[in-house]
C-alpha cells in the first residue's frame, strides 16, 4: 500500500467507510492511511468478484480488521498472548469459514480467529450455514475475504484447505493441512460429516495449544 499521500477511492460510496474508520483510529492512523487501507481492500475484493457493485460493505469490513493485524505484525510482543489461528482455503466461502466459526466457538476468548482465501469470492453456502446453525453456531454477517501477507505474518497457526501452495509460507510459523473435501454442492447429510471432521481436527489443535487458550 505504498500509494500516493492522496490515493483516489475507487466507488465513491467508500468515503463514508474512510470517515467511519478515520473515526475509531483517530490518533492511530491518518486519515489517508485509512484511505488506502480500504481503497486497497476493495481492489483486492474486486480481483474476484463478478459484480463490484456489491462490494463497498464488504471492503469496509475487510478493512476494519485490517489494522489490529498490521499492528501485531509491526509489534507482534504487544498484544495479549493469545495465540492467533487462520484458516485458509481457496474461497473463503465453504471450508475456512466453518473452522474458523467452530474454532471460535469452542475456545472462545482464547484464541484470535480469523480466515481467508487465495481467491476469495462468492458466498458461504446455505448448507454449510444450515450445518452450523444445527451445531448452535451463528456465521453473522460473514464475508469471503483475500488473503494477505500481513494476516499469515499475524498468525501463530495456519490451517490450510485445499488452497494447496498458493499460501505464502513465512519462517516461524506453524502450518497444518486439513484435507477435508468441499461441501459446496453436496447433500446436507454431507456437509454435517465435514463439519464434524472439521470438529475432531480442532479438537487435537487445542489440545496442542498453551492452557488457558
Amino acid at each position: 500500500m505504498t500509494a500516493s499521500s492522496h490515493p483516489v477511492l475507487p466507488d465513491e460510496r467508500l468515503a463514508a467507510g474512510v470517515a467511519r474508520l478515520a473515526v475509531r483510529h483517530q490518533g492511530r492512523y491518518s486519515v489517508e492511511t485509512v484511505q488506502r487501507l480500504i481503497a486497497d481492500s476493495y481492489e483486492q475484493l474486486a480481483a474476484n468478484a463478478h459484480v463490484r457493485t456489491h462490494l463497498v460493505v464488504p471492503a469496509e469490513r475487510f478493512a476494519a480488521e485490517r489494522p489490529d493485524v498490521l499492528a501485531h505484525v509491526e509489534n507482534p510482543t504487544a498484544g495479549d498472548g493469545r495465540p492467533r489461528v487462520l484458516s485458509v482455503c481457496s474461497h473463503n466461502a465453504d471450508r475456512s469459514q466453518p473452522a474458523a466459526a467452530l474454532l471460535a466457538h469452542r475456545a472462545g476468548d482464547g484464541v484470535i480467529v480469523s480466515s481467508a482465501g487465495t481467491h476469495a469470492s462468492g458466498a458461504v453456502a446455505p448448507q454449510v450455514v444450515q450445518a452450523l446453525t444445527e451445531a448452535d453456531i451463528a456465521l453473522d454477517d460473514v464475508h469471503p475475504k483475500p488473503l494477505t501477507d500481513e494476516v499469515v505474518q499475524a498468525a501463530a497457526i495456519v490451517t490450510t484447505m485445499g488452497c494447496g501452495d498458493a499460501c505464502p509460507v513465512f519462517p516461524g510459523h506453524r502450518y497444518l493441512d486439513w484435507p477435508v473435501p468441499d461441501p459446496d454442492g453436496t447433500p446436507i447429510a454431507v456437509v454435517r460429516e465435514i463439519r464434524d471432521a472439521l470438529d475432531t481436527r480442532i479438537t487435537a489443535l487445542l489440545d496442542t495449544l498453551p492452557s488457558g487458550s
